[in-house]
């Protein structure tokens, strides 16, 4: 290659990167929404929990010796048996009453025959009135005698039922409170039985929010891995008398949050009003403070320093945007003031 060829190729090289240069980097590919003007009210984010709304401690209602109790985390049934108490001695005890009965059916029987035979006689005048008062007089202690036979076999059966403590709703054993072997007291807790599949939000605010809830109002929930919406399923009037707080109750659509998971739940701290608002992914946040990127008419961004407001669910209050003004949600990270951007789809994104 001669001097002169080699300058030519020279000059063409810088002649193709002045005209690169010129024309600058190509359109960033961006997704844009348009802020709106919506209706927010601020919130603070309460520390809540997941509760279940059938927790309870089942308790023996005849005193005996465990001879059963189920294992912790045995999933029941309603009426399925959680423990057994001992009940030889009333079994015993049934066996006797039973024979009562009998025994007082042959008595009522033999009675019977006795005032048919008396009745018979007394029409032709062949036996004493007495005598057949003294036997209906027999029959009607017998009628009795049975009756109260029958009613402690009730009675004794009734307590029978007693001796198994059963499962009032479905749900899973958490707790064995006493152990095989052990002494039931009457009326001492034996397992606690939680009720997984019936579940609600439990949380506690201050009197001065009380006043932007009712029955109904929805109130956003949020864990580490999901964000929901809880309605208030009731507010319990009565503070507590240490922390002067109040409890709120919220129903939860969803299935599967485990009992105790905590959770975070935004509670309204003042009336709604109407503000500018746009999708918390447009802001992008720098030591300068929050910035919003703003495309124009020609597709040319354009970043605008905003201060941000109310926040509620996914959207913000900004000032210094107005409404309808597109601005960028997604690929603003990287953009640079004045550089052309292309709008995409955010499926495309």
């Amino acid at each position: 290659m001669n001097r002169y060829t080699l300058i030519q190729s020279l000059l063409a090289l810088f002649v193709s990167s002045t005209s690169l240069a010129q024309e600058g980097p190509p359109p960033a590919p961006v997704v844009v929404l348009a802020a709106e003007e919506r209706v927010l009210a601020p919130v603070t984010w309460f520390p809540g929990s997941v509760i279940s709304r059938n927790d309870s401690k089942l308790a023996a209602e005849e005193s005996g010796k465990l001879v059963t109790v189920v294992e912790v985390g045995t999933r029941v049934r309603v009426g399925d048996v959680v423990a057994g108490i001992d009940n030889s001695l009333l079994q015993q005890e049934l066996t006797e009453t039973k024979t009562e009965v009998t025994r007082e059916l042959a008595r009522l029987e033999y009675y019977d025959r006795e005032v048919s035979r008396l009745e018979k006689l007394a029409t032709g005048n062949n036996v004493a009135q007495n005598q057949l008062d003294e036997a209906l007089s027999n029959r009607s202690v017998t009628r009795s005698e049975l009756a109260a036979a029958r009613a402690r076999v009730a009675r004794t059966q009734e307590r029978l039922k007693r001796f198994v403590v059963r499962a009032p709703f479905a749900g899973v054993v958490t707790e064995r409170l006493m152990q095989t072997g052990e002494w039931a007291q009457i009326g001492a807790s034996v397992v606690r039985l939680v009720d997984d599949a019936s579940v609600e939000v439990q949380v506690w605010v201050p009197i001065s929010s009380l006043e932007y809830i009712e029955i109904s109002t929805e109130l956003p929930l949020k864990t580490n891995h999901r964000e929901i919406i809880g309605g208030v399923r009731t507010i319990v009037p009565v503070g507590d008398d240490r922390s002067r707080l109040y409890e709120l109750r919220l129903s939860i659509p969803e299935s599967g949050w485990p009992v105790g998971q905590t959770v975070r739940v935004a509670v309204p701290t003042a009336l709604p009003i109407s503000v500018v608002a746009i999708h918390r992914d447009a802001l992008v946040l720098r030591r300068g403070g929050a910035t919003v990127f703003r495309v124009g008419p020609d597709n040319t961004a354009e970043a605008v320093s905003v201060i941000t407001g109310i926040a509620a669910g996914e959207f913000i209050e900004v000032t210094g945007i107005r409404t309808g003004d597109r601005v960028v949600t997604r690929g603003g990270e990287r953009l640079r003031s004045g550089q052309t951007v292309k709008i995409i789809d955010a499926a495309e994104s």
